[in-house]
């Protein structure tokens, strides 16, 4: 690309704001509009339901980079702007105000939302849902000492929040259809390690339940009513029951984005001048033979980010990385790399009944994944073996007496 060119970025979050600062690092000189639907300026997600909802961090701290960084790099940061239509044919952006903006490259970025679920009650006073940083200071305001909150969700969001709101001095009880918390997304020994946790610090579950309805009075919610009749009675509700990816711009214009939308190793969609990246994308891992997988994490974001850069700046494609992501409950710091898609093993490296441990997840010998509970150096290891395609004994995973380091070479 050259200084003649423009490059739109529709989405101002962790995805879009880290491709427009890699363009300007690789040298583009020519125009980066950055288009973001909220007010504030790009910042972190992840801490909403944990350090910022806590109180630990403020929104300055939460910025990605300080405001005056856009203008000093020549980039247009556009906020509170929603793009309405996408011309492929003409090679333009229309906004909501009808303004028209060209392209030379397009980058969708949107993200996720909040899944929608039809509940009767769910627009009552007191029911959040966390997704913006201002859903995170509306509910911040509605929690604290002796406020009773219900989590409708025991995903890793709902237990986040459940861990924050008793560090804030309220009592939190889970609802989840499941039968154990996390499920499909963790495995049981770090679900049910996780529930343990919760419970000894006072957090209550309700597993494989039905939410019928949200009950109220006088327009505030006093309670959930669950399938069975039983009411759990609370001052807050928080509806966590995962997202779905923003793709309702690009289906529109005709690219392929049913569960997300579909872009290569460059993160490129069918339509060359038009790269996605972040959580409104299913792309191809080469660490497991090219598998289409929908992420919805940071590093996912950033290592897109990287790759849409270097394939509009024409550079050599970024090595690939190990997916990875992270939670904080409590005091605990739980890590995760990998996906263990179709795993056949799973091998566990410590007792979880005793504190840290580490669950590695395995095919045919190969690591796929690992997931820790205050294991770093387990977590560590286990990005390279999933990098190498280390192919392990179980015998020498659970044996104490080998450094996991040394099984990561």
């Amino acid at each position: 690309m050259n200084a003649n060119e423009r490059v739109i970025i529709v989405g101002a979050g962790h995805a879009g704001a880290t491709v427009a600062m890699q363009l300007r690092k690789m040298d583009f000189a020519g125009d980066i509009i950055l288009l973001g639907d909220e007010r504030f300026s790009p910042y972190q997600r992840p801490p909403l339901s944990k350090a910022y909802l806590a109180g630990e961090e403020d929104a300055e701290s939460l910025k990605l980079w300080p405001d005056e960084i856009y203008e000093s790099k020549g980039i247009m940061l556009v906020q509170s702007a929603t793009v309405a239509a996408l011309d492929r044919a003409g090679k333009y952006v229309r906004l909501a105000d009808k303004t028209e903006v060209s392209y030379d490259c397009l980058v969708i970025a949107t993200g996720s939302r909040p899944r929608e679920i039809a509940l009767p009650g769910i627009h009552l006073a007191g029911v959040h849902r966390l997704h913006t940083i201002e859903d995170a200071d509306g509910l911040k305001a509605a929690i604290g000492p002796g406020k009773r909150v219900a989590l409708v969700g025991g995903g890793y969001i709902g237990l986040e929040v459940a861990a924050s709101v008793v560090g804030l001095g309220g009592s939190a009880v889970v609802i989840e259809q499941q039968d154990r918390v996390l499920a499909g997304v963790a495995s049981v020994p770090l679900s049910d390690y996780l529930r343990r946790a919760h419970e000894d610090r006072g957090v209550e579950f309700l597993t494989g339940v039905q939410v019928a309805r949200i009950e109220g009075s006088k327009g505030r919610v006093t309670g959930i009513r669950l399938g069975d009749d039983r009411l759990v009675p609370c001052d807050v509700a928080v509806v966590c029951v995962g997202v779905v990816p923003n793709t309702g711009l690009a289906v529109a214009a005709g690219l392929d984005g049913a569960n997300g939308i579909v872009v290569d190793h460059d993160a490129r969609t069918a339509d060359p001048a038009i790269f996605a990246i972040g959580d409104v994308t299913c792309r191809p891992m080469p660490l497991y033979d090219d598998r289409m997988f929908c992420l919805r994490s940071v590093p996912n974001a950033l290592e897109q980010a990287k790759q849409a850069a270097a394939a509009m700046m024409g550079k050599p494609r970024p090595k690939p990385e190990v997916p990875w992501f992270w939670s904080h409950q409590f005091d605990l710091k739980v890590q995760i790399a990998g996906v263990p898609f179709d795993a056949d093993d799973l091998v566990l490296r410590g007792d979880p009944a005793a504190g840290a441990f580490s669950a590695f997840h395995m095919k045919d010998g190969r690591v796929l994944a690992v997931e820790t509970v205050d294991a770093p150096l387990e977590f560590a290891a286990g990005k390279q073996m999933i990098l190498r395609k280390s192919v392990l004994s179980r015998e020498q995973l659970v044996d104490p007496r080998v450094e996991v380091t040394a099984l990561a070479v």
